[in-house]
């Protein structure tokens, strides 16, 4: 065997060794992590719909695991949806994380799984109203450390900007979880313009009629780039 196919051999060896092993690691943080993710939105439902059945009995609060990577918290009018990517991800260079002396440490620590949180509106689901938008309102990233920050929009996003200096916990998660349910009750549903409706066919009516198919969504900024602030060494 040549000097040339022994050199490769090595390299593949190493990297299988070395990265393949790292992205194993996240992925097995991440699945634990979503674990506990099903677990806290189960317990926060049972808790809060006991307390809402005694202010209305109108006002659900309930989980449902829709298969090992998806599960939902419905809360009164709103779904969250919690959904694991099943791949690992690395950032750009550009992006801030890379300017932390948490990952210049050891780059190895910048490839995350991602846990994505959408926000929709309850009814979409229970009029099968396939057209209806969802929003993204948080993406979870957690290294292969068990260690995590998070993109969002709105005081979590700002509260959770950073690396976290220690693994991911089940108490972090609740608050995250109750964070997001706060963010989804506050932010409301707006009408369209008018200008946006104001033409309909009679194919289209009856559809809509017959299905309660009105597009609907949330209007919603969200933004993924992150600048670091290194005087208070956060994302911003």
């Amino acid at each position: 065997m040549s000097d040339t196919i022994n050199n490769q051999k090595e390299h593949i060896l190493k990297l299988l060794k070395e990265k393949s092993v790292m992205k194993q690691d996240v992925f097995r943080n991440t699945s634990a992590a979503f674990d506990l993710v099903k677990v806290c939105v189960d317990e926060i439902a049972r808790d809060l719909n006991k307390e809402t059945q005694a202010i209305d009995k109108r006002i659900v609060v309930s989980a449902l695991e829709t298969n090992n990577y998806a599960t939902q918290l419905k809360v009164a009018g709103d779904m969250l949806e919690f959904f694991m990517h099943t791949n690992v991800f690395e950032f750009e260079k550009s992006h801030a994380m890379f300017r932390t002396g948490y990952v210049k440490q050891n780059e190895y620590n910048s490839y995350c799984g991602i846990i994505n949180v959408y926000n929709f509106l309850a009814d979409s689901f229970k009029f099968n109203r396939l057209n209806d938008l969802g929003y993204l309102v948080c993406r979870i990233f957690i290294n292969r450390e068990m260690k995590f920050f998070i993109e969002a929009k709105g005081p979590i996003g700002v509260k959770y900007s950073s690396f976290s200096t220690e693994p991911l916990n089940k108490e972090e998660l609740q608050e995250i979880i109750n964070d997001l349910i706060i963010y989804a009750i506050t932010f409301d549903l707006f009408t369209p313009p008018i200008e946006q409706v104001r033409e309909v066919s009679v194919n289209e009516i009856q559809e809509k009629v017959s299905s309660i198919n009105l597009r609907t969504g949330k209007r919603l900024g969200y933004g993924t780039s992150a600048a670091y602030d290194e005087d208070n060494n956060m994302y911003i």
